[in-house]
């Protein structure tokens, strides 16, 4: 039985756990269709490999427009020196232009000035919902009924691509919110299979 702390990118019959390029992109685009709320939800999967149990919690409060982050709680329990739960945020760097959009879609910059609306979740759905909404969007993207189609396919796919991207291991650690360096290097070991399949694309 695999244990609840292990991570893997292919399950037993060697089907892909996470989105590649195209399918990431195929994502972005039909997203992109969509109304603003689905729209910047799907974005804010895509951009920065959130769960969606985090997604949830996001409020304008933690929306850096100027510093260009995002501020997610870690929700997987931590422990500190006294074996206590503690509070773990980490901090994303995101595109100006999804930044942008957020913006105009939810108004947060003048929510930013409420304390009451700066404290209030964006997306005040639940984790089911956003399960309901991406999955509409990856049928519409045309991704395969396959065990890649998933909010975990999403989150796996952003670590995949910037393990390809050359984003340093320790960095894309703190981005997705890792307690180990070694969870984050299954990320390194698939990338030899994602790398060749970009370059066959020369080869065509």
């Amino acid at each position: 039985m695999l244990h609840m702390s292990e991570m893997r990118l292919y399950d037993d019959a060697g089907n892909r756990l996470y989105l590649n390029a195209d399918e990431r992109a195929a994502f972005l685009g039909a997203a992109r269709q969509r109304p603003a709320r689905d729209r910047t939800l799907c974005e804010t999967l895509h951009f920065t490999g959130c769960r969606p149990s985090e997604l949830i919690e996001i409020t304008p409060a933690r929306v850096d427009l100027s510093g260009g982050t995002l501020a997610i709680r870690s929700l997987k329990k931590r422990k500190n020196g006294a074996g206590e739960a503690k509070v773990v945020f980490r901090t994303v760097p995101v595109p100006p232009d999804y930044l942008d959009t957020l913006n105009t879609a939810h108004g947060i910059r003048e929510a930013q000035k409420s304390p009451k609306r700066a404290g209030e979740p964006i997306w005040p759905i639940s984790r089911v919902h956003v399960w309901r909404i991406v999955k509409g969007v990856m049928i519409e993207a045309g991704i395969p009924d396959a065990p890649q189609r998933t909010t975990k396919g999403l989150r796996h796919g952003y670590g995949i691509n910037a393990t390809v991207k050359g984003i340093p291991l320790h960095l894309l650690q703190k981005w997705l919110g890792h307690a180990q360096l070694s969870t984050t290097t299954i990320y390194a070991d698939a990338v030899g299979k994602e790398e060749r399949d970009i370059a066959s694309r020369m080869w065509g």
